[in-house]
């Protein structure tokens, strides 16, 4: 069963089991879904719908911020449950050495030696990790080990 597979029956089993967290956040997710695939005119892939629930978890992290800075600890608390809503349809997140490691071997396999080599390395890194990391965190990591290099 692929991702927005699961994103539909765990709706349904929300609507069943009256889970509004569930419902609001799948919902939202969903609807995201449907635009994306009609912009690009064809069905999500498994990466692109990883990638697409890694943004919605980083919209609602702003929220978070947003929500602390303005003293409204029940918006902040709402974002935290449907953050948890949404990683439990992602691949086991990696730890910060696991993606050192891979992201090593990524330079040395395309022979990256400077900053501007960036975009060799993650085009090489990140069919690797399909979702198992957000795309900010790769890139922070990718500029780190080019940056030690030069």
């Amino acid at each position: 069963m692929d991702t927005k597979e699961k994103l539909v029956t765990t709706l349904h089993e929300a609507m069943k089991n009256n889970n509004e967290v569930v419902k609001r956040t799948l919902r939202m997710v969903l609807t995201n879904v449907k635009l994306a695939e009609v912009e690009k005119g064809v069905a999500l892939d498994e990466t692109s719908m990883l990638a697409l629930l890694q943004k919605e978890i980083k919209m609602r992290n702003e929220s978070i911020a947003e929500a602390e800075k303005a003293n409204r600890p029940d918006l902040a608390a709402s974002n935290h449950d449907e953050i948890a809503v949404l990683e439990s349809f992602l691949p086991k997140q990696m730890s910060e050495d696991e993606l050192r490691a891979l992201v090593a071997g990524a330079i040395d396999e395309v022979q990256a030696k400077l900053p501007s080599d960036m975009g060799k390395v993650m085009k090489t890194v990140l069919p690797k990790i399909q979702g198992r990391a957000a795309n900010d965190q790769i890139s922070r990591v990718v500029r780190e080990m080019l940056s030690k290099n030069s």
